[in-house]
């Protein structure tokens, strides 16, 4: 009995030095080692074809087909995402690394919980008054709350831009790409 109580003390006492110890010369895992930007490459990868099969399987309404529809875009985000983890595996494996940031360190300054809010109950705010409000005005106070949020403080140019803004991305959703958006109460002006 003291023989096996020996064994089985010493097998847990190398347990951990094989946990420790570092990967073979030579083994898949000392060639990996350093290269955590692989990681990232395999998730682009993923996140790639997931985006290509959900738009290769989305239904589309036929009078909605043209040359721009409702697939191109995802194609183009879907192809980029796979191009783009292919060249950063093979950047990666020829041995490329990304450059550490000389500036300051990430943490070294408090969070601004203050602008979090704001921009957070901005888009809460926003989200609650499309619909009565309609999208043009939603959208400028949307954009007029998130530049003070993040410390504009110009309250003549702010909202102006903001206006402008609005409806420029009002017009081109509802006029380029046939996206209709609420108009509100401006709904029988626009």
């Amino acid at each position: 009995m003291s023989t096996e109580s020996t064994d089985s003390a010493s097998e847990s006492r190398e347990a951990p030095e094989a946990a420790t110890r570092p990967p073979a010369p030579g083994s898949w895992r000392e060639r990996l080692r350093g290269r955590s930007e692989l990681g990232v490459s395999v998730l682009l990868l993923l996140v790639g074809v997931l985006v290509l099969s959900d738009t290769f399987t989305m239904e589309t309404v036929a009078d909605q087909r043209g040359p721009v529809g409702p697939r191109t875009v995802p194609i183009v985000v879907g192809v980029s995402l796979l191009v783009v983890a292919v060249v950063l595996a093979v950047d990666v494996l020829r041995g490329g690394r990304g450059e550490s940031d000389q500036g300051e360190k990430a943490g070294s300054e408090p969070a601004d919980w203050r602008t979090v809010a704001l921009l957070a109950g901005i888009f809460l705010a926003a989200a609650v008054l499309i619909e009565p409000l309609g999208f043009p005005v939603t959208g400028a106070l949307l954009f007029w709350g998130s530049a003070y949020a993040l410390g504009s403080r110009n309250f003549s140019r702010d909202p102006l831009i903001a206006a402008v803004l609005s409806m420029a991305t009002f017009a081109a959703f509802n006029t380029l790409l046939g996206v209709p958006l609420p108009g509100g109460p401006l709904m029988g002006v626009l």
